[in-house]
């Protein structure tokens, strides 16, 4: 690779742009970093750390510190509430960008109708993280040095790090996602976990005594066409409740799965730990109803006879699964890559996933398919390398 440093354009700032970013700047490659949203971090920056009296390996810290490091940087220039309007190619790649329409519920999650009467205050929530208050004003707003500006830029390769969206509880109306307050999803729990320090019920702010946890919501289910495991479901509902449950031994917490998918290195170990302290029912919950108390009043099939169970609980966590980004077909379109037949962005090489048949673009995470924090950012450090490897050819 010649001394002129090359640039990358990476679109997507969750944790495979993060993580594709500070690898190409810690080698002296300049970044030009696309964030729809107007906070860096996406999906990943919003989770909870999961640590017991034990690191359990939720990649929670990783995430934190990975977006320091680009925030830290001048090798990054962040476009954050931006878009990637359309992208020619002549020698190099010249992307033109626009404003994004940002979602200003998504802040508002975690932060409350306060955000709007101390927005100084609300703005590191908003970001889910002190990291990205760099991106905003002394009175919570966005900085407009970073956001939102009709653009274009220049870059000598791309990545697409787009990531993915969560599936839409509703969806799965036996719940009654979004009627029960105390009906919530796993990425709920974790914002309020995140910004709170701690879990209550959103119906009147106590703590639960009483939990259940619902697996595979959207995820494996052929009546939706999903037929993937979504690889991140077992992983955080099993840490959580973990976490949850030593912080509170007296908490009972109720698994309904259909199987548990191994969530790493020490997975023998650690599913005996969640055996020992948790309880698992190998059925799916078929009806839910409220009770008194804003408690939820569920109904299932016993494993062994099917015979109908109904129980009470305090609140209910849905394992939402990763479902394909609502840009993925855009975005294809404007890189002219194609899609594979679930949605996500398809790869030409079984054995390295982030190559696509565009000269120049790869994939990096979950905009290629389901994938844990550790191994997103394993997938954009592949990414990463094949990008240099082809800045070296291109010289």
């Amino acid at each position: 690779m010649s001394t002129e440093p090359k640039t990358v354009l990476i679109i997507g700032g969750g944790i495979a742009g993060l993580t594709a970013a500070r690898e190409l700047s810690r080698q002296n490659v300049r970044v030009e970093l696309v964030e729809k949203a107007d906070f860096l971090g996406g999906h990943a920056i919003q989770y909870a750390c999961k640590a017991t009296d034990q690191c359990l390996q939720c990649g929670a810290c990783k995430v934190e510190a990975t977006l320091k490091e680009v925030v830290e940087s001048d090798n990054i220039h962040v476009h954050l509430a931006s878009q990637v309007q359309g992208i020619a190619r002549n020698g190099r790649f010249s992307a033109q960008l626009a404003a994004a329409q940002v979602d200003k519920s998504e802040g508002l999650k975690s932060c409350g109708k306060s955000y709007n009467d101390n927005p100084i205050k609300c703005a590191g929530i908003r970001g889910y993280s002190k990291h990205n208050a760099k991106y905003y004003d002394t009175h919570g707003r966005l900085n407009p040095d970073t956001t939102a500006q009709s653009d274009r830029v220049e870059a000598d390769a791309v990545i697409l790090a787009s990531g993915f969206t969560p599936f839409d509880a509703t969806r799965k109306s036996t719940y009654r996602y979004g009627d029960l307050a105390n009906v919530i999803t796993g990425l709920d729990l974790e914002r309020g976990k995140r910004a709170n320090g701690t879990v209550t019920r959103p119906s009147d702010g106590k703590a639960p005594q009483k939990m259940a946890f619902i697996q595979c919501v959207g995820s494996r289910d052929e009546r939706l066409g999903n037929l993937w495991c979504s690889q991140v479901c077992c992983p955080y509902a099993l840490r959580t409740a973990m976490s949850l449950k030593h912080k509170n031994p007296e908490l009972d917490i109720t698994i309904f799965y259909m199987d548990i998918q191994n969530t790493g290195n020490n997975f023998t170990t650690f599913y005996q730990q969640c055996q020992d302290g948790l309880k698992f029912v190998r059925t799916i919950p078929v009806d839910m109803y409220q009770a008194e108390g804003d408690r939820i009043q569920t109904r299932y099939m016993t494993e062994t006879d099917g015979t109908p169970v109904e129980e009470v609980f305090d609140m209910v966590v849905l394992s939402v699964g990763i479902m394909p980004g609502g840009d993925n077909q855009a975005l294809a379109e404007t890189l002219g890559i194609p899609l594979n037949s679930d949605g996500f962005a398809a790869g030409v090489d079984a054995l390295d996933t982030t190559a696509t048949s565009g000269k120049g673009i790869f994939l990096a995470g979950t905009v290629q398919g389901p994938k844990t924090i550790a191994n997103t950012m394993a997938h954009a450090g592949q990414s990463v390398g094949n990008v240099i490897a082809y800045l070296r050819r291109a010289s």
